[in-house]
Formats: C-alpha cells, structure tokens, sequence
C-alpha cells in the first residue's frame, strides 16, 4: 500500500487529504502560527494512526506529499518579510513607485499608496545602461556597485534584489553586481531580476524581484525546515510544493523564485474545482472557498483555469510570474465583527488559530462569524465540531454580541443574524465585482463551492447571484488540499523577444525555447521524473503595436518536450490568425491589416500523474432518512425548528427538502428555503433550487 498526501495550511486549520487506491481520507487540525511545520507534522502523525502506522513507517509508504502554503502571502500582508534593499539603474531609482500609473480606485482621494518593500533610503543606483537590443551603452561602474552595497550593507539589509535595464536581454551587468554583491554583503540572498522574471516591461520585472527578495527567505526558511523534519521523521521523497500556477514542483525549483509560492493554497483549489467540474459536466464555475481567514473567489471557464502572467496585482505589488486568478476578501469564518462610527462591519480581521473565536474556549474574547452560525443555530456545540478535535462552546458567545446589539439598538441574536446578512452581502459584492470585470454573468455559471465555511452561506450566496445550481464536493472541507493532489509537475517560464510576426528568426526562437525547454528538463530529472514523460505546450505572447498588454495563446498542440518541427515558413501565418481569433474573443475586435508583434516566448511543461477519482451522473431520487436531530436554527427566515442530518446517515440518490442542515465531519451545509440538496452517485451534494 503507497500514499499520496495533499496538503494545505491556511490561517485558522492546516487540511489533509490522504489518497490511498483512489480513496480519499480527509483530516483537519489548527495550524500553529508560530511554527507551521509543526502543524503539518501533527497532522501526518494523526494519518499514520488512522492508518495503523507508526509516522516513520507511513512517511515511508508515501509516493508524494504535495504541500500548498501561505507563507508568502501572509509575509506580503503583514509585512514582515527580509529588510531588502534594491540596486537599479541610474535614473530609474523610483520606477518602483510610478507603479506604471496605476491606481486600485481612482476615485477615492483617501486612498494611501502601498507601503514600500523597498523604500527610497534602501533603493541605491548604479552606472551602467544597457540598450533594447542588448548593446552596452554604457559599461558598468563597479565602484558604485561596491559604494551602494556598502551603503546596504549599513543599513542592515537582509535581502537583495538587483533589477537593470534591459537585464533581460543583456544579463552580463546584473551577473556582475552579484559577484560584488557576495563580495561585500556576504551571505546576503539576491534575486536577480534576469531569473526571476526575464521579460520586459522594467516596472513589472522590478516590483517582482523586490517582491521575491522579501518573501524569499521566510519561505525557503519555512521549506528547509519542514524538509528536514520530513527527512528526520522517515520520508525518502522529496516534498512538491504548490505553485500560484497550478502546478506543482520540487522545493529546490521553489528555492531559485519563491514568489512563486504566493497564493498555491487557493490555486489548489481551483485546479481541483477544474477536475470535479469537467466530471459532473459543468465546465464553467464560479469557485468560491470561505475557510477561517479568507474568502477566494475564481473562475473555471470552459473547464480550465488558466494561470496567466501579467497583470497580476496581488497583495498591492504586481507579480509578474504565472498565476491562477483568485480574488480574496477578508471574510471567513474568524473574521471580527466589530461597530465603527455607527456601522457594523465584518473583518479584515481575523481571530485565527489563536486565540480564535470566542467558540473555541480558547481564550477569544471578540465575536466572529463562526460565534455568529453557533449564535443561530446553524453550527452545532456537540462534540462533532472539526472531526471530533475539539467542540465549541457558547460561553461568552452571547455576551459578545450582546454589546454589538447594545450600539447597534438590538438585541444579541438580531446582533449576530446582522452579522450573518454583512458577510453574505460583502461575499456577494465581491464575486460581482469579479465576474463583471470579466463581462460574464453569474447567471450562466454553476457554483462550486468549498472550505470549511463555503458550504453554509453558498445556497443563500447563490440565490443573491440569480445561480440556480450548487455543487458541494463531499471533501470540501479540505478541498484546496486534495486540489493539490489533482495538480501535475509543472513548470511555465518565459522569455523576452521583440519580433514582428512577419520576420520571425527562426533559429533565435529555437535557442530560446531550447534554453527553456533545458531548463525544465534539468529540474525534472533532479525531481525523479523521465524526460520522456515531460509534456510541453509552446506558447507566444502577442500584441498589437501600441498596446500596453500582451495576449498569449499555444502556437502548437501539446506534445514532447523538445519538438520543435513546428517552426517553419507557416508559423507567422498561423500565429497571426490564432492571435486575431484570441483578440476577437477577449475584446470583440481585431485591426484589419496591422500586423501584430511577437512580446515573448513561453514554455509550460508537465508530467502527467495520478489524480483522485471525480465522477458524476445522477442516480434515482429516493426520500431522506429521518434528520438525527431538530435544532431551533435562523436560516435568514427567523428562528424555527429545523431538521439536521448526519452526512454519513446520507446516500446517493437521498433528497433532503429545505429548510435542513447537514452536518459532515468537517463543515455543515445548509439547505436554505426554497433550496434542496441532493447527493449524486459520488456522493456530492447538489443544490438545487426549487
């Protein structure tokens, strides 16, 4: 017997799916904050026990552990990453913050600029000017290299990024400023622009690198450890980390660009949304995952999610590698609620692990939305909570929302249901904001929803969206877990080339793609993997002269790494019909006889493996079993007797008539009015409504 262990630790729990013979075991515990591989470690052990193993003997069974983590993406929100400083040409010492202009609300005067990662005092220039074509305008004065990492080095910076002008195209300058770097600011880590992201423009090859020279050594600090503690407990493998592309590889790949760890948790997701989707044939979703901290919010579209590089505004700082798109809010199941000048407000903050809500009895003392469903009934203060691992408590729940009521005019349960209506209404909010900057209608979309609190607000979310058709995977709680699991070995890397799609250099496009497509091989084979099973699609981005964005489509089918016979005297022709036809689609346009020019070349590259089993298909209805339970409940109606059913009492084919609550191991749905779930032959649910 072998394993296959997905991972995913989010702010309030870590999730565990274990896949053993295309059966998948789910498990929860919380994280621990102060130290996360701990967290993970604890979870193994409790998998090796439901297993009957010691964790040295099922570390050992194990073919993979694939691990999502938010790492990044917390050292961006709470800003405490590596003290980095930033070397750049002279004359571009402030790029950083022109952000090409950008601005996330126009209208709003009050809106601060992001805090710098770098700030003036630790952005230092240097001589140098290399030219478009890659010609060396000016050389490099490596006297100011060493006066400006002295400068650093006074400062106390614990982190480097060096991005130049046209690095891309011409790295010798960068490679020599890291030379002199590791002279004079030993073991001090650098990002060099020219790996991190080696394309133009300069703002979003710069605010990436810094970006990555922050959260680099947190997350590779997190990584080692967790590595070491896998090795030590028995693991021969190596560890695959989630990547924000949707793929996955191995730790010593993450280590060469760790910002592409940011936001592999919710990708996870995604890439598993995108696999249970195609199998119950519902190829466009709006995925939707409330858990402790956040709320995520993507699309699946034609039963793919595409992770796009560009324009990736994330955490306020443009991230320029490949990414899943997922939009979060600050709304999950610890989010405060709290009265400011009058109003009731839900979040961004978050109770965490630590303390918690007031309902974990672990020393909270201000109200959340997880105390909000226990205040109405809708979660259960049995032992059942979280698998078993622990119960909530109404202690001092009520209390809590008794002084929201107290300012607000109310009284506590009114409290905690105004609560309940504030965070289905900012969930909604947001989804419309991203489905209409996209021009789709939410209507024509089949909601998917996940986490361990997506399942009870998704009914009422989906009637406010005019979606009439819920799917509820019976893993949901750990979803983004098993998402990682259904991910294959990835790797998508591009590079700059400027060319008009008329006068292509046939043999330039084939050093580039063989330049990516070695590199992939290389990280490959280090991770166990044939070169012979590595898939590649080759890919081009394109514009048109004068536009600010590039479009990038699949100049031919996927197939084997290294084939190249594609590149003929019909390319041009074939590139320029598939970009019209990619520029119709997105923006219902082309311009009749301009010729558009190539921007980059790209390579994704992938190992196909084993996924867990997804299925669909309807089975003959049949009448629910008797509920287990009636609770007094307010499921947006008022309070009233409501049936509750055991997930596991449930079959497929078993109707359950609203209103009802459904209580699985780890989350509880619940069959709003004018709603009823059923479960398929997989034994998912479906909302449906009347």
């Amino acid at each position: 017997m072998t394993y296959r262990v997905g991972i995913d630790i989010g702010g309030t729990f870590t999730d565990f799916a274990l896949l053993k013979d295309g059966a998948v075991t789910l498990h929860k515990n919380l994280s621990t904050p102060a130290d996360r591989s701990l967290g993970v470690m604890q979870g193994l052990e409790v998998l090796a026990g439901k297993e009957g193993l010691s964790l040295g003997q099922f570390l050992a069974r194990c073919d993979a552990i694939v691990h999502g983590t938010t790492v990044a993406d917390n050292t961006l929100i709470e800003m405490n990453g590596a003290l980095t400083g930033l070397i750049t040409t002279a004359g571009f010492r402030d790029e950083i913050e022109y952000r090409r202009g950008f601005k996330e609300d126009i209208w709003d005067v009050r809106l601060a600029p992001p805090k710098q990662i770098a700030p003036r005092r630790r952005r230092l220039t240097v001589k140098e000017r290399v030219l478009h074509d890659g010609t060396v305008h000016q050389p490099l004065d490596e006297e100011s290299v060493r006066h400006a990492c002295r400068q650093l080095g006074k400062q106390g910076v614990e982190s480097l990024a060096v991005s130049l002008l046209f690095a891309h195209v011409n790295s010798a300058h960068e490679k020599r400023v890291a030379e002199i770097a590791a002279e004079e600011l030993p073991g001090v880590p650098l990002s060099l622009s020219h790996k991190v992201l080696p394309r133009a423009p300069e703002y979003d090859r710069t605010s990436t690198t810094v970006v990555n020279a922050f959260v680099a050594p947190r997350v590779k600090h997190y990584l080692d450890r967790l590595v070491e503690r896998l090795r030590e407990a028995g693991y021969p493998g190596q560890l695959m980390v989630m990547q924000a592309s949707g793929g996955v590889m191995s730790v010593d790949y993450i280590a060469g660009s760790p910002i592409r760890v940011l936001a592999s948790g919710p990708a996870g997701g995604v890439i598993g949304s995108a696999h249970v989707g195609k199998a119950k044939g519902c190829e466009n979703l709006l995925c939707v995952d409330m858990g402790g901290t956040s709320y995520d919010m993507s699309l699946v579209l034609g039963g793919e999610a595409p992770a796009e590089a560009g324009w990736n505004m994330h955490h306020r700082y443009l991230i320029g590698v490949p990414m899943v798109k997922v939009e979060t809010l600050g709304a999950g199941g610890g989010s405060i609620c709290h009265v400011h000048a009058g109003a009731l407000h839900v979040g961004p903050r978050s109770a965490g692990s630590e303390p918690g809500p007031i309902a974990y009895g672990r020393g909270g003392t201000e109200p959340t939305i997880t105390d909000a469903l226990v205040m109405l009934g809708i979660l259960s203060t049995g032992e059942g909570f979280a698998g078993g691992s622990f119960r909530l408590s109404q202690a001092g729940v009520e209390e809590a929302f008794a002084r929201i009521g107290a300012e607000m005019g109310t009284c506590a349960e009114q409290a905690a249901f105004d609560c309940w209506r504030v965070v289905n209404a900012q969930m909604s909010q947001g989804v419309r904001r991203t489905t209409a900057g996209k021009g789709i209608d939410p209507k024509d979309l089949v909601m998917l929803a996940y986490g361990g609190n997506g399942p009870a607000f998704a009914a009422i979310q989906a009637e406010d969206l005019g979606i009439a058709r819920v799917l509820v995977p019976r893993a949901s709680p750990t979803f983004s877990a098993l998402g990682t699991l259904v991910a294959d070995p990835a790797i998508d890397e591009e590079r700059s080339l400027i060319a008009r799609v008329d006068a292509l250099d046939h043999a330039r496009l084939r050093g580039l793609w063989g330049e990516l497509g070695e590199r992939a091989e290389r990280y490959f084979t280090a991770a166990g993997f044939a070169r012979e099973s590595v898939l590649a699609s080759y890919r081009v981005n394109m514009r048109y002269p004068g536009q600010n964005f590039s479009l990038t489509f699949d100049v031919a089918p996927e197939g084997a790494l290294g084939d190249l016979s594609f590149i003929d005297e019909g390319l041009g022709g074939r590139a320029m019909a598939a970009f019209n036809a990619r520029h119709m689609a997105e923006y219902n346009h082309v311009r009749e006889g301009e010729l558009p020019e190539i921007t980059g070349l790209r390579l994704a590259t992938r190992v196909m493996t084993p996924s867990p089993a997804a299925a669909g298909g309807a089975v003959p209805p049949m009448p629910a079993p008797r509920p287990a339970e009636v609770r007094r409940a307010n499921l947006g109606q008022g309070f009233g007797p409501v049936p509750v059913y055991r997930g596991a009492d449930l079959a497929p084919g078993h109707v359950v008539p609203s209103p009802a609550i459904i209580e699985e191991t780890f989350t509880t749905i619940v069959v709003y009015p004018g709603w009823s779930a059923r479960i398929d032959a997989a034994g998912d649910y479906e909302l449906l409504r009347d």
